[in-house]
């Protein structure tokens, strides 16, 4: 029986340069490579701050630690979802409010979310956690005006939505990335494009993107490259509580080349989408995904 391979990455000649660039300069760990990478996906999304760590569960912990979530604190978000969503709540003592998704879309919905804090139950609710289900962008209108009202954070699981956008009032189509609090992107190896493993968050708060590039390394002022390249120093000092999420140089460098072609690789999974949708179109015991009209992504 021919199996479906779990994952089936397209690795080509560019990887294998950026890879070896890397291998070749010595300098295999946190370094250019990942400072490049943060450059490059902050312009790609259109995002001021964008700092890669070493997977998503990562960057969605250091978002919510960094905002201040705390034990005791509840976090709105939906179960449909990985496990690592509503998991790293466990890891601050938090806990999950589970409201209910589109049945079209499977993205949360926002009249769920309403009633939830509407219902009076759930009083320390302190942050929305939107999941971009399958790359379909959340009703960000809606979220945004929900967490102004009740004076709460975002921070978005994008997990499987680099590259998405979201038609929103008054500024037209924006990325995913430059909409809440925070965003927490996935580059594992199933994913959109990939880094084998891999995360990045991006905001537009100057003393949150502080803070968790602190928190990311062990608290530390400066890392590795930093202490040790021509203008550096080997001092540093502990800022802050921190934990181990930092990018390697070698995986930044598979996601340099990736990133180029993430425009591509979008491109190619929407037409297979279409093919799988217009495949079962006819059958009446299926469901056709739901897709976004073209004007909406």
């Amino acid at each position: 029986m021919r199996q479906i391979a779990f994952h089936r990455p397209s690795i080509g000649p560019d990887e294998e340069r950026e890879v070896l660039d890397t291998l070749r300069s010595g300098w295999i760990t946190t370094g250019p490579k990942a400072k490049r990478f943060e450059s490059e996906f902050a312009g790609y999304v259109g995002a001021k701050h964008a700092l890669a760590l070493s997977h998503c569960t990562g960057a969605l912990h250091l978002s919510l630690w960094a905002l201040g979530i705390s034990p005791g604190d509840e976090v709105i978000t939906t179960p449909f979802t990985f496990t690592a969503t509503a998991e790293i709540l466990g890891y601050l003592g938090a806990r999950p409010v589970f409201v209910d998704v589109d049945p079209g879309t499977f993205n949360i919905n926002p009249a769920r979310i309403e009633e939830a804090l509407e219902s009076g139950v759930n009083k320390r609710v302190r942050a929305i956690l939107p999941v971009h289900f399958a790359g379909h962008a959340c009703d960000m209108d809606r979220i945004l005006k929900i967490a102004r009202n009740y004076n709460l954070k975002i921070v978005e699981d994008a997990a499987h939505a680099a590259g998405s956008a979201r038609h929103m009032d008054g500024r037209g189509m924006a990325k995913i990335g430059t909409i809440g609090d925070l965003t927490c992107f996935s580059f594992y190896a199933t994913k959109n494009f990939t880094t084998a493993e891999g995360g990045m968050i991006t905001t537009s708060d100057d003393a949150l993107a502080e803070k968790i590039a602190v928190a990311s390394l062990h608290g530390m002022n400066k890392d590795a490259w930093k202490r040790y390249d021509k203008s550096g120093s080997w001092y540093y000092e502990i800022h802050d509580m921190g934990f181990k999420y930092n990018l390697s140089d070698v995986h930044a460098a598979i996601g340099l080349a990736q990133l180029k072609r993430a425009d591509d690789f979008m491109r190619r999974r929407g037409e297979i989408a279409r093919a799988y949708n217009e495949a079962f179109r006819a059958d009446d015991s299926l469901q056709p995904a739901y897709s976004e009209p073209a004007s909406q992504i």
